[in-house]
């Protein structure tokens, strides 16, 4: 599985040369150091993208969830947790239970973990989140690894307002429309939706150079 998702990941970075007519660097440098390069431009332009919306509308299209959102996508875009489906239901279950962790203990109008200081109610809000996150992601099968840190996001307080979810889940869909682009330019067949890929899990095995 390791070899495999080191090939997907150099025909993605390769992919994305040859649309640009670089293919000199491909053979210039060693395929770490391209693909290092790859997750560099395509992580910061993903961040950058989103986070430049945020500035025009002055909402909160940016968190930091996204970050590690945005590594997956380029690193293991064929890995289940990176398709579509399991970003957005993942992200959205996150959210949700945050949302429910804070209602629960009477946290919606509380100010952030960030401000003041963690008491009973907010570490209990904080274990409900993420226990509850963790068991539908698994339940529904749409494992995304940084959705619970979504769900840490919402019950510390840092995104309290219902109000604030459909931005949320609006700045995963921007991620996810430029991974999609850049997968596909690069000629990796990145899903609409769901990925055929087996297993739930993410395989980081290290590499060789």
């Amino acid at each position: 599985m390791g070899i495999k998702n080191e090939r997907l990941r150099w025909q993605l970075a390769s992919g994305v040369l040859r649309a640009f007519h670089l293919e000199r660097l491909a053979s210039r440098y060693s395929r770490r150091t391209v693909m290092a390069g790859f997750n560099l431009v395509n992580g910061g332009l993903s961040i950058a993208l989103v986070s430049f919306i945020a500035l025009i509308t002055q909402e909160a299209f940016i968190f930091p969830s996204l970050g590690a959102t945005a590594f997956i996508l380029f690193y293991v875009p064929m890995a289940q947790p990176a398709s579509p489906r399991n970003t957005l239901c993942g992200h959205l279950i996150g959210a949700l239970m945050g949302l429910l962790a804070l209602y629960l203990f009477g946290l919606q109008d509380a100010p952030s973990a960030f401000v003041s200081s963690v008491d009973l109610p907010r570490v209990g809000a904080a274990a409900v989140s993420l226990g509850l996150t963790s068991c539908l992601m698994v339940l529904l099968k749409v494992a995304h690894p940084p959705a619970g840190a979504t769900a840490l996001i919402v019950s510390l307080g840092l995104m309290p307002n219902p109000s604030q979810l459909p931005i949320l889940m609006a700045g995963v869909l921007v991620l996810l429309v430029h991974a999609f682009l850049m997968n596909r330019l690069s000629g990796i067949p990145y899903p609409l939706w769901s990925s055929d890929a087996a297993g739930p899990a993410l395989s980081l095995s290290p590499e060789r150079p």
